[in-house]
């Protein structure tokens, strides 16, 4: 009735090739050759759709790098008024973070043009930049232990920690969510860093608290303890996922048959 009446039929919930969903890749059953979906069979409305959650995921990404110049410029020059080596620590984090920003940039900016050509360099840059954490924060640690370097409580250094509390959550949601829907492993590692920078922030204010209102000094060893195994903990499984992303990707399960 409806070819009658020159309207087309409706088109399939999901690509024939790939399994991905009008608004969605995460069922992406095929990624080695969906690519950014230009490479199968995915119609017009969702490769549409990509391109609009991509272009979101570029603009959070502005977002998430001008509070990463923020917060690091912020951190590092607190720091070194205060001689606090939590805000030095929490700035160098910011600066990882910040490169790591730039990259998933540049990937989402090809995704947007081109086919993911670059992205087998982007996802494991992005993954090693979250590695790079680990030893960032345990070193730092370890030298504040053997010098006897205590946090100051800047109020200065507690606003910038307070930013990054109310921001973080906002960024992690974002490009967790955009990173899950269009299967872009770059971003969704990124969210993992925001999402750690948002722990951090947390026993970052409460070390400067402590030591402001308190003198309690040694918090900051706590806190510093407890990022390191969160940190850690999070560097593995998205070492994890990016080896199993490698995995499919070298096997593409066949596309179902028509």
């Amino acid at each position: 009735m409806s070819l009658a009446f020159g309207v087309a039929p409706p088109s399939p919930a999901s690509c024939r090739t790939c399994g991905c969903a009008r608004d969605s890749c995460a069922g992406c059953q095929a990624p080695a050759v969906c690519s950014n979906c230009v490479a199968c069979c995915c119609d017009g409305a969702h490769q549409s759709w990509r391109r609009t959650r991509i272009a979101n995921g570029i603009r959070v990404e502005y977002l998430s790098s001008a509070w990463m110049v923020v917060e690091a410029l912020g951190s590092i020059g607190f720091g070194l008024l205060a001689g606090s080596f939590a805000l030095l620590a929490f700035g160098g984090d910011s600066v990882v973070e910040l490169v790591s920003g730039f990259a998933v940039l540049l990937h989402l900016r090809r995704d947007a043009s081109a086919p993911e050509a670059h992205a087998g360099r982007t996802e494991p840059f992005t993954s090693a930049l979250l590695f790079a954490l680990i030893p960032t924060i345990g070193l730092g640690a370890v030298y504040s232990y053997a010098t006897g370097l205590r946090p100051e409580g800047s109020p200065l250094g507690i606003a910038i920690a307070v930013g990054a509390v109310l921001a973080m959550p906002y960024l992690w949601f974002q490009k967790r969510r955009i990173g899950r829907e269009t299967r872009c492993m770059p971003l969704s590692i990124d969210a993992v860093e925001s999402v750690t920078c948002f722990f951090m922030s947390i026993t970052l204010l409460g070390g400067l608290l402590a030591e402001y209102l308190f003198g309690l000094w040694w918090v900051d060893y706590l806190a510093t303890g407890a990022i390191l195994a969160f940190v850690t903990k999070e560097a593995v499984e998205s070492y994890r996922e990016l080896h199993d992303e490698g995995q499919a990707m070298a096997s593409p399960r066949a596309p179902p048959e028509p």
